[in-house]
């Protein structure tokens, strides 16, 4: 067995369940943590919710930004362009050695494709990737966002997953980029689900999915703080 085989069947995994939280301290809890980790760090998963917010990634364009009154608009180190986070969405934000799991940004940005659309599966919705478009849709709408760092052979930011919430100021936005675009949520494609318990539910099946898609990992422990 070489040093990368051991390296890869003894990775770590701790999750933290942060809760609803501002923005700016998170992503700048993330930058602080790819910035000292070292060889053998075990890898993080944060789930969380964020309080309103607009982020614009590093290619996002001013006129993505129609109208987005009294929410705070952060300009962040992520690829992309603009896109919305509230209460009633799951964040998920995967800081990960890449270069130690010996996968690429593209096999990353396909892993986390396919756990969300596993984990929607589960709950009875028939969701696909687009190419050439990350994130995941439901026919024509957006359901989940993509958006993601490497750094160091590192990544962090992740994805938001629309489970039950205020979709309002999408129409404040152009999502992603792409004017007129359509987004949806969970609890309105299978409404019979609880909306007070569909938060956790599915931020069980996201996290069991994504570890299934980016394991093994020979040992886990869930936080519930940074």
């Amino acid at each position: 067995m070489t040093q990368s085989d051991s390296a890869r069947e003894n990775r770590q995994l701790i999750v933290r369940q942060l809760g609803l939280t501002d923005y700016e301290p998170v992503w700048h809890a993330m930058q602080a943590f790819t910035n000292s980790r070292q060889q053998d760090t075990p890898d993080e998963i944060w789930l969380l919710s964020h309080r309103p917010v607009f982020t614009q990634g590093q290619a996002g364009k001013a006129e993505h930004l129609l109208a987005p009154g009294q929410i705070p608009v952060i300009q962040i180190d992520r690829g992309g362009q603009v896109t919305y986070h509230g209460p009633g969405q799951l964040v998920v934000y995967l800081l990960v050695d890449v270069r130690r799991a010996g996968i690429g940004v593209r096999e990353l940005v396909s892993i986390i494709e396919q756990a969300i659309v596993d984990t929607l599966g589960c709950v009875k919705i028939a969701a696909q990737p687009k190419a050439g478009a990350p994130g995941v849709y439901v026919g024509d709408a957006k359901i989940a966002s993509l958006g993601l760092r490497i750094r160091r052979g590192c990544s962090y930011h992740g994805m938001s997953l629309n489970i039950a919430m205020d979709l309002e100021p999408f129409n404040r936005i152009n999502p992603c980029g792409y004017q007129g675009l359509q987004v949806t949520q969970v609890i309105e494609l299978a409404p019979e689900n609880n909306a007070a318990t569909l938060m956790e539910s599915m931020e069980k099946l996201v996290l069991q999915n994504l570890i299934l898609q980016l394991g093994p990992y020979s040992w886990i422990d869930v936080r519930q703080e940074l």
